[in-house]
């Protein structure tokens, strides 16, 4: 059948409307003087700037950082330098003795491994009290003093009782890991879970939802991307925590290889291992961040 003489005269007139539209929003673009622009973001509180500038500006604080450290450590004289050499040791000092490290592989493993099943353990135990605690008040009543009292001890303390429980060895520094992350853990998941709005809950309750069905469906997958958040700043923390423990009681990891180092007076295998464990530590939190935001991208602050 034929169409009718011009009968496509209207589907013309509106895609030229919508050309001409889209011509419009072209010409007003964001550097019209007539178009209303935000503020700077350096002229606005709590205003993120664009990702290249926040990239050069992080990169220019590093360069500054070693332009400054180049500037006080070098010199061939000792004599010279601002700084003695057995305080810090120049930039290329610290590389060169890369060939010096033995073992830093081995040392690596062993220190990550320790690290992970403590914070494994402590992550256990603290997310099922957590959850216990902010969905039943009782439960949170009765073990916050037992939070708060392992939140108050010293790391420092607490070294010298895992020794007195349980000796020299691995045991003794991955229970040192899971005392000293554990009540971190459990007080930021009833934080989490406290701070999902009450709203999801009485809607789960107004379709049926039982208690168990709230927790484990409405409670938690709402607290979890903060719970995560929690964890990647407990796995840095307790990559500083294990080199105390190494220090004592370990024959190989990283915090071994600095008492070594630091008795022997091999300050720039040192500092070296230093930079080693800022680099896993940031290796690992970069990691769990991009799982992190691929998990849950409906939270648009991760």
């Amino acid at each position: 059948m034929a169409d009718k003489p011009g009968a496509g005269k209207p589907l013309k007139d509106a895609e030229k409307a919508v050309a001409k539209t889209k011509a419009t929003e072209a010409k007003a673009s964001p550097r019209d003087p007539d178009v209303p622009q935000p503020p700077s973001f350096w002229k606005t509180l709590r205003s993120d700037p664009p990702f290249a500038i926040r990239a050069a500006l992080g990169l220019g604080m590093v360069l500054l950082i070693l332009l400054v450290w180049w500037f006080v450590t070098h010199g061939d004289n000792p004599v010279e330098r601002t700084i003695s050499p057995s305080k810090l040791p120049s930039p290329g000092e610290v590389l060169s003795s890369r060939s010096g490290v033995v073992d830093l592989e081995d040392g690596i493993y062993a220190t990550l491994r320790r690290v992970f099943l403590g914070v494994a353990l402590a992550s256990l135990v603290g997310f099922t009290l957590g959850v216990a605690g902010s969905a039943f008040r009782a439960i949170g009543a009765a073990i916050q003093p037992i939070v708060l009292f392992l939140r108050s001890i010293p790391i420092g303390a607490l070294l010298p009782i895992m020794l007195a429980l349980f000796a020299v060895g691995e045991k003794q520094m991955v229970m040192f890991l899971f005392f000293a992350v554990l009540a971190f853990v459990t007080s930021d998941t009833i934080k989490a879970i406290s701070l999902v709005p009450e709203r999801y809950v009485e809607t789960a309750q107004t379709l049926g939802a039982s208690n168990f069905q709230i927790i484990r469906k409405v409670l938690v997958p709402l607290a979890l991307p903060d719970i995560i958040t929690s964890l990647r700043f407990q796995i840095g923390l307790a990559l500083g925590y294990v080199m105390l423990a190494e220090a004592i009681g370990a024959d190989k990891g990283l915090g071994h290889m600095l008492n070594l180092n630091e008795r022997l007076g091999r300050i720039e295998q040192n500092y070296l291992l230093l930079f080693v464990i800022v680099l896993l530590a940031l290796g690992i939190d970069i990691l769990m961040r991009y799982v992190q935001r691929n998990l849950f991208t409906w939270r648009r602050d991760l």
